[in-house]
């Protein structure tokens, strides 16, 4: 029998002894595996879970049993020291074994670059000066300094970087980000995007450095270090994380004389062979045509092709497996949740490609970002950006790696439709060679013929085929390609919210209003399937929802914070810069000369830019973090109340001005907008509601474009229905004719809370409406006819969310402990020195990617918000005067 050796007990290593399991390669070889650390090959993907609750057992991939089990030896904390190639074996801490091939499988140590003033390794300054993010030991490393400390700072902005960054922010430090390069995640975002996150990060309260280079690290004055930077500022902290890239482990393979990269790395072949034909490298340690791969699911596919060479020569196996493996690279696409940001890198994600073109989609409002690279012909997708919504990766990852021609705009695949929804690629739209999971390597062949086994249920593929059981990225696609498949199949599809509810939105609604339950959980722990878990970026959302439209308890309580977005969070509009909008409801567009004057006054005091909106509100932009409390206490004061711009609630009621003074009005219309705003105000829901009152058929509120609209007739009111504007408007549909006053606001209740009961997650009035069976008619016959019964209940409810309405800024100014959420720095107060405005047409804007580029900034003494520039709007030259807050 042969023997072979593994060097390197990670996800990679862990994985080519799977591989080689499966295979049937115990049998011709006796294997030993050898890993550096205590603690069995565990999942580094979600390494930052160690924070919140996980720990190594949990996250372990195998148990020293299974190892034990299938013939394989397995050797934790015992280091190779030594290969000896002339002879054979390799030297451990404990002793000499033999081997005839070699799989060295040492991925990579952490980069920490030569700064004056770090401790050395193993002193009490590397204690908190030297820290790194890359093992369950580092992070208890981090654990214990950060213990009684109140700031931390991590040296690097990329993937690692920013999760250490979370682990920071999860430990109660204020967290900071220091990153040589003009933006976060240079590698996978462009210009824009890295601009994006950047603004949804410090919005959550971590600082972002950007262009910073560390001179030198010396005692802090009021913190342990002080870090000194190369353009003459300094940051001071009590912990230094570096995660600013990585080296290939390659000293071993140094020692030994094998051929090694110019700046490091295993030199490999396509068939992962070093230098020695008998000695095999994968993962990060591997070198390959002078590429490193720092993503897990290039070193499983190399750890597959190593397995199959190894097991096909020592068996009778044919060569023709042998022959079958080519390492050709590997798709470096990227979707992950970075501190609960979306974040997606797709192939030539900075068009790169000749002739590549671009087109770009933001939503300032919530958040997004996307960029869509195409070819010159605009028939095949290239690349995509995304930050702030990934429900559009699965769809554009698939037009790339699979090569699926792209539809005749492709602009359509990253901008919304009516509903706000993403536009998917139908799973009967892929081939059966495309790759579903590219960490294991599965194809939605591999996915049918699982199914074709007899695995008729998600978590049985899962087992059978390991898709989207590495990073979890095609968790969602795998999800959309089961249900397909089984339901061609005559198999009755599971529709459950997610992976933690056995249940869909529509059934945990009813659980939630039968049983009376107020908590997230509460509701994991009766009917979640694992009853302690935290629960996803699915549920939560979800439930958090749910929870606000039966209770109308205040979403800045302490129980309900963890299911909102950022939005939601700090109740107000991100902006592109990192600033806030703050929307006061002004119902119907009526407002007292009184109120505008105290609107005028609170934004010259703040110096906000001032906008009349399509929703006859005013919005005041441009406001930092840390103003939001006192501008909201001074609306509240002057009888203002939140306009929830920020939720899935009702916006806004538009209304012409009626009867009272338009010679054709037929029905007061200002005083039914005013009564139904006042009604509806704060109400959540799957998506927004926004609704609108006409006082004659003249139609100028524009009731038919709403979820809602009601239009006045000579014998009361016509109510339409699950209308919409924005790119892909939709009619409203008549619902009922000339209803009185209470006849319609009955009307209405029925409906929005059968809306509420019935939709599914952010899904708009016009879309729930055409996927109901029975359409308008059986709408008509539940909420006019009372067919279910439900009328009465109905009503009850929507009154009850009625009666506990309250203010939601007005409640959190009442808490100090939910106000100490709105400090962008734990100790600090001054505006946030990043955020440069300029002033145009005698209001601020923020300054353009190419004003801060061009150097004719001046940033006055007195912060943020004072800045002089001479930029060239339209060819003009213009001199922006000081401004000043």
């Amino acid at each position: 029998m042969k023997h072979l050796i593994i060097i390197g007990n990670g996800m990679v290593g862990h994985h080519c002894v799977e591989q080689l399991i499966a295979l049937g390669a115990t049998a011709h070889y006796q294997i030993h595996v050898f890993g550096e650390e205590r603690h069995i090959a565990y999942d580094r993907v979600h390494l930052s879970e160690y924070f919140t609750g996980r720990d190594a057992e949990s996250l372990a991939l195998g148990t020293a049993d299974d190892y034990r089990k299938a013939g394989v030896t397995l050797h934790l904390d015992e280091c190779v020291t030594a290969i000896d190639r002339d002879g054979g074996h390799v030297i451990t801490t404990r002793g000499r074994y033999p081997y005839d091939s070699l799989v060295l499988a040492t991925g990579s140590t952490p980069f920490v670059p030569p700064i004056q003033g770090l401790g050395e390794p193993g002193s009490e300054a590397a204690a908190s000066n030297r820290l790194v993010y890359r093992t369950l030991e580092d992070l208890d490393q981090i654990r214990a300094a950060a213990d009684g400390k109140t700031h931390g700072v991590v040296v690097g902005g990329g993937l690692l970087g920013l999760e250490a960054a979370n682990a920071l922010k999860s430990l109660g430090l204020e967290a900071h980000v220091v990153e040589f390069a003009p933006r976060l995640m240079p590698v996978q975002l462009d210009e824009d995007g890295g601009l994006a996150l950047k603004q949804h990060i410090t919005a959550l309260g971590v600082g972002v450095h950007l262009n910073r280079a560390t001179t030198d690290i010396v005692p802090g004055e009021h913190h342990q270090w002080r870090m000194n930077f190369s353009d003459g500022e300094h940051l001071e902290t009590d912990l230094i994380v570096f995660s600013a890239g990585i080296r290939p482990q390659d000293a071993l393979a140094r020692s030994a004389s094998l051929e090694i990269g110019e700046r490091g790395g295993i030199i490999i072949d396509d068939e992962c062979r070093t230098s020695d034909p008998e000695i095999f490298a994968i993962g990060e340690c591997a070198l390959w045509q002078s590429r490193i791969f720092g993503l897990v699911a290039p070193g499983y596919q190399m750890a597959r092709g190593v397995a199959s060479l190894l097991a096909a020569s020592a068996g009778d196996a044919a060569s023709a497996s042998q022959e079958s493996f080519r390492f050709q690279g590997a798709d470096m696409s990227t979707k992950l949740k970075l501190l609960g940001v979306d974040v997606g890198s797709i192939g030539d994600a900075h068009g790169k490609t000749e002739g590549a073109i671009s087109y770009r989609y933001c939503d300032e409002a919530d958040g997004v970002y996307r960029r869509l690279i195409v070819s010159r012909d605009r028939k095949q997708v290239l690349g995509a950006v995304l930050i702030g919504d990934n429900s559009r990766y699965d769809t554009l990852l698939q037009y790339v790696t699979n090569g699926i021609t792209a539809p005749k705009d492709p602009a359509a695949l990253i901008l919304p439709d009516a509903s706000g929804e993403a536009i998917t690629l139908g799973a009967d739209a892929l081939p059966d060679s495309a790759t579903l999971c590219s960490c294991h390597n599965v194809s939605k062949g591999d996915v049918c013929s699982a199914i074709d086994a007899g695995n008729s249920d998600l978590g049985a593929i899962k087992a059978c085929t390991k898709a989207s059981t590495g990073c979890g990225g095609c968790a969602a696609l795998l999800k959309k390609v089961v249900d397909a498949e089984l339901e061609s199949r005559g198999v009755e599809v599971d529709r459950s919210l997610c992976e933690h509810f056995a249940h869909t939105r529509q059934e945990l609604y009813s659980l939630v209003r039968v049983e009376g339950i107020e908590t997230f959980a509460e509701l994991m722990a009766s009917h979640g399937r694992h009853p302690d878990a935290l629960g996803c970026e699915i549920c939560k959302p979800a439930v958090g929802s749910i929870l606000a439209s039966c209770w109308n308890a205040p979403i800045t309580e302490s129980s309900h914070i963890p299911l909102q977005d950022t939005n939601d969070t700090f109740m107000a509009n991100m902006q592109k810069n990192g600033t806030y909008s703050v929307v006061p409801r002004i119902p119907g567009g009526e407002i007292t000369p009184d109120k505008l004057i105290a609107i005028g006054e609170i934004g010259k005091r703040y110096n906000l830019y001032t906008k009349i909106t399509g929703g006859q509100r005013i919005d005041l932009f441009g406001a930092q973090l840390h103003e939001l409390p006192d501008i909201w206490s001074e609306l509240i004061a002057a009888g203002f109340e939140t306009g929830h711009a920020y939720g899935k609630s009702t916006r806004t009621v538009k209304s012409c001005i009626g009867s009272t003074w338009c010679r054709y009005g037929v029905q007061d219309s200002m005083a039914m907008a005013l009564t139904l705003e006042d009604r509806y105000k704060g109400l959540r829901s799957p998506h927004k509601l926004k609704f609108a009152v006409s006082g004659c058929t003249r139609e100028c509120a524009e009731a038919q474009s709403k979820d809602v609209g009601v239009i006045a007739t000579e014998n009361g009111w016509n109510l339409y229905v699950c209308g919409n504007g924005g790119m892909r408007p939709r009619h409203a549909e008549l619902f009922a004719t000339d209803l009185d006053d209470e006849s319609l606001i009955r009307t209405i209740d029925r409906f929005l809370m059968f809306y509420i009961r019935t939709a599914d997650r952010l899904q708009r009035t016009s879309v729930w409406r055409e996927g109901l069976e029975g359409g308008l008619d059986y709408l008509k016959e539940v909420i006019l006819e009372d067919s279910l019964g439900l009328g009465e209940t109905l009503e009850e409810q929507m009154q009850q969310v009625v009666d506990r309405y309250e203010c939601e800024w007005a409640n959190a100014l009442k808490s100090p402990e939910k106000l100490k959420r709105f400090r962008s720095y734990v100790n600090d107060q001054r505006p946030d020195p990043d955020v440069v405005n300029i002033v145009e047409r005698d209001q601020i804007r923020p300054a353009s990617r190419d004003e801060l580029a061009s150097g004719n900034l001046i940033i006055s003494d007195g912060g943020a918000r004072e800045a002089v520039a001479e930029h060239q709007p339209q060819s003009t030259t213009h001199l922006a005067t000081e401004v000043r807050s």
